[in-house]
């Protein structure tokens, strides 16, 4: 009896340490499902209904096998990607990562703010006077609360996100779709390259390394290496398998859509979708659903991708690049018409898988290196999964992007 009332504390204590831990692999891979993963998840549904399901599904091994890595290394050495590139390399591989990763990221900020955007026209807001009210309070965010506390707001918006994207799918019904389709037509292979660039982006490396090294040191847990990496790796594992089920229930939700099959669905035709039974309120529920997505990404994002220059540029104050880095893509998002933002978000998507090599290759080199992981350093069936997951991953992508030239 007393061994089972210990056996019972111990479970206990457990679940409260990784309570504690819990939130930078879950909140990098909320933001991985983050607009422009909403907005391509449903183009898949309304022009090829569930067709796209064994490719979600599968994309969950190499998401996790990536993001592993990312989260092992900032837990083995307690720093971010860029400064342990600066540190153990040099400071120009570290500027040579961080700036193009810099530049991907401002693309990216215009895809959480073209989003944003969509969600808010869709709802009936002007874009003149909500993206600049967007703009400021999420500055005010990453400058003025630490990173626990700005990962509580986040957690909340995540919670929001998958209730939206759950009672969209509620309301429109599961049909009798089959979950497997192939096709060598152009619509089919660009949208398969965008679904797989919508899986790791530049941002997702960058961010979980700092924010879980960031983690450790204020919760005050740096010695408990073993037991972190434990955690992450769970985490890290439900956060790749829920993210790639709500780009299942965004693809679902949105199925057979009635779109004109040689075009993209506009953000009208997308929100029409709840109509029939959400009435009025049809618009709300889907444009709420981006607009959290795309808010919960462009912190995240913001965070990372500061994070990352900062570090390679041994930058101590990174409010100046929290501020800065963004503007382009507010400028952006109010100059460009609402009508052509899918196709210019689904165009991104691509353009990350090219944007991916340099990080993907460099976070396969730092994980290997024993000096700098200690005994945390990849090696054998994971070190080869790493490798294999990647490869294929780009591999495929490339193809379907190539494939439409």
């Amino acid at each position: 009896m007393i061994t089972m009332r210990r056996n019972s504390l111990t479970m206990r204590r457990n679940e409260l340490k990784f309570i504690k831990f819990f939130g930078p692999a879950w909140l990098v891979m909320m933001a991985d499902m983050d607009a422009s993963s909403i907005i391509g998840a449903a183009q898949t549904g309304a022009l090829f209904k569930y067709g796209f399901i064994w490719i979600m599904l599968l994309l969950v091994i190499p998401l996790y096998v990536v993001q592993e890595v990312s989260g092992r290394i900032g837990i083995a050495t307690g720093k971010g990607l860029g400064e342990v590139i600066r540190e153990n390399y040099s400071k120009k591989l570290a500027i040579l990562m961080a700036l193009p990763m810099a530049l991907t990221d401002a693309v990216t900020y215009a895809i959480e703010y073209l989003g944003i955007g969509i969600g808010l026209e869709v709802i009936g807001i002007p874009l003149i006077l909500s993206i600049p009210l967007i703009y400021v309070v999420h500055i005010m965010i990453v400058t003025k609360r630490k990173y626990i506390q700005a990962e509580r707001f986040l957690l909340l918006i995540s919670a929001f996100l998958i209730i939206s994207l759950f009672a969209t799918l509620f309301l429109r019904g599961i049909k009798p779709y089959s979950p497997f389709y192939f096709s060598p037509s152009p619509q089919f292979l660009f949208l398969m390259a965008a679904t797989v660039g919508a899986v790791v982006m530049p941002f997702m490396l960058f961010f979980q390394a700092s924010a879980t090294a960031i983690k450790l040191k204020e919760i005050g847990h740096c010695k408990c290496k073993d037991t972190a990496i434990k955690h992450m790796r769970k985490e890290t594992l439900l956060g790749a398998v829920f993210t790639e089920i709500l780009m299942v229930v965004v693809e679902m939700a949105f199925a057979g859509i009635n779109v004109d099959p040689s075009t993209f669905a506009s953000p009208q035709e997308l929100s029409s979708v709840l109509t029939p039974l959400a009435g009025s309120l049809s618009p709300v529920i889907f444009g709420l659903g981006l607009i959290s997505a795309g808010f919960l990404a462009l912190v995240v994002i913001s965070l990372g991708s500061a994070w990352g220059v900062a570090e390679a540029l041994n930058v101590k104050n990174v409010n100046i690049i929290y501020i800065a880095e963004s503007v382009p893509a507010v400028v952006l998002t109010l100059l460009v018409p609402s009508v052509n933002l899918v196709c210019i978000v689904l165009d991104l998507l691509v353009f990350f898988v090219y944007a991916l090599i340099g990080p993907i290759i460099i976070l396969g080199i730092i994980s290997r290196n024993k000096k700098i992981m200690g005994e945390y350093a990849s090696r054998g069936l994971s070190y080869f999964a790493y490798w294999i997951s990647s490869i294929i991953l780009l591999i495929i992508a490339i193809i379907a992007s190539l494939s439409l030239i």
